[in-house]
């Protein structure tokens, strides 16, 4: 129970700096409103834990089963995702009073007994499922905040520098061979990291350090996003229909380069990892710089002896930054989620979470990539080497960017 409330909690600190105009801002059908976030994530756990635990269970709020399905056809017909920012009913004092009577509600699970078997499970699903609209939540804001001419601020106080780090090599060498990757079992995993299976690699490289803004600058400067053979066909149809000529949030201002954060418009940190990319801006500088993107397996190989360390939430900077002279010099986690070349799809022998909560992943098997590694705004305890997140290869709104990767020669 202590980990149900704490990460509840912390959903709604998140929300703390918001005023109750920013709780309904929707600035494009990908992103979702803050309302809406701290809605669903409630919508979960009377959905799958609180009717599960009790098949007579009557809800208190019936139309929320519409409102706030996010995608679940098995369970009921969602509201359109594109139309969330037009929910200004219920307020945002009454999704409060909602997510307050189902925390109430699960905590009287527990003064029944702890819940076990799969009603447990469920639970556990729920508070990763959480964590990971804590990470949404704040991207959400970020773009939609970034849509108004007076740039807000999330947080005011300004990121504070990083002193940047040379790693003494800028290349890891792998050997290759037999590699076991997925979750091997024990703790928590999403169905999507399993079962562990065996991949065959053959000997490769990668960057010890994500690329760069000011790696990224070079591509720029060098006419990388005029040059139509650095970039896969669909890549270039959608670079000529948006006419992007640097990432997402960036502007040339009297000379120099800046970009819209959570702290508002802040001057670009060139020694920072490169964020807001897209699959394709990411898999066209890897074939300007000589280099590929790395396959998740690639990716979760290099990582598994690595701890779980870098810049996340907890943090408090809510943007990449320079490596500090006293990290490791292997750092694969935090910062910026990594763009793989590996298609998003279930591994052998793949199977969805049982019932109406298999459409969790599976169904999205389709059309996207595998990134990794977590970002700034990610929570720590919520990432592990296994772990697969995934986008369609036009999405830049998340804090994505890239580590290079190579054939070993």
């Amino acid at each position: 129970m202590d980990a149900f409330l704490a990460i509840t909690t912390q959903t709604e600190a998140l929300c703390e700096p918001l005023q109750v105009e920013d709780y309904g801002l929707q600035a494009m059908p990908e992103v979702s409103p803050a309302k809406w976030h701290l809605a669903h994530t409630a919508w979960y756990f009377e959905t799958f834990v609180l009717a599960v635990a009790d098949p007579d269970y009557r809800s208190p709020w019936p139309a929320y089963r519409h409102l706030f399905n996010s995608y679940y056809n098995g369970v009921g017909n969602p509201f359109p995702r594109p139309q969330r920012g037009l929910l200004s009913r219920p307020s945002v004092e009454e999704v409060y009073a909602y997510r307050q009577g189902v925390r109430e509600r699960i905590c009287a699970l527990w003064d029944r007994g702890s819940p076990a078997g799969s009603l447990a499970e469920r639970i556990e699903l729920g508070i990763h499922h959480e964590q990971q609209h804590q990470e949404l939540l704040l991207t959400d804001l970020k773009y939609s905040f970034s849509r108004n001419p007076l740039a807000p601020a999330y947080q005011t106080s300004p990121p504070p520098a990083g002193r940047p780090e040379t790693p003494a090599a800028a290349w890891r060498d792998f050997p290759g061979g037999m590699a076991a990757i997925g979750h091997g079992g024990g703790a928590f995993s999403f169905d999507n990291e399993r079962p562990q299976h065996r991949v065959l690699l053959q000997p490769y490289q990668l960057a010890r350090a994500p690329v760069s803004n000011r790696d990224f600058m070079a591509f720029m400067e060098d006419g990388g996003y005029q040059k139509a053979a650095l970039w896969l066909s669909d890549g270039w149809a959608e670079l000529q229909a948006s006419g992007a000529m640097q990432p997402l949030y960036w502007a040339h201002q009297d000379g120099h380069w800046w970009h819209f954060t959570l702290h508002g418009m802040q001057a670009v940190d060139a020694d920072a990892p490169v964020a807001h990319l897209s699959y394709f801006e990411a898999d066209a500088y890897a074939r300007w710089a000589g280099a590929r993107l790395p396959t998740e397996a690639e990716w979760e190989c290099a990582a598994q002896a690595l701890p779980v360390q870098g810049n996340f939430r907890e943090c408090g900077l809510l943007a990449p930054a320079p490596r500090q002279v006293d990290d490791a010099s292997d750092q694969m986690f935090g910062d910026v989620w990594e763009w793989t070349s590996s298609n998003y799809t279930g591994y052998p022998g793949y199977r969805p979470f049982d019932g109406e909560l298999g459409e969790y992943n599976g169904k999205f098997m389709c059309n996207q990539f595998v990134l990794r590694g977590g970002s700034c705004v990610s929570p720590a305890a919520h990432l592990r080497s296994s772990y697969r997140n995934f986008f369609y290869p036009r999405d830049r709104w998340q804090f994505s960017g890239m580590r290079l990767a190579r054939d070993a020669s």
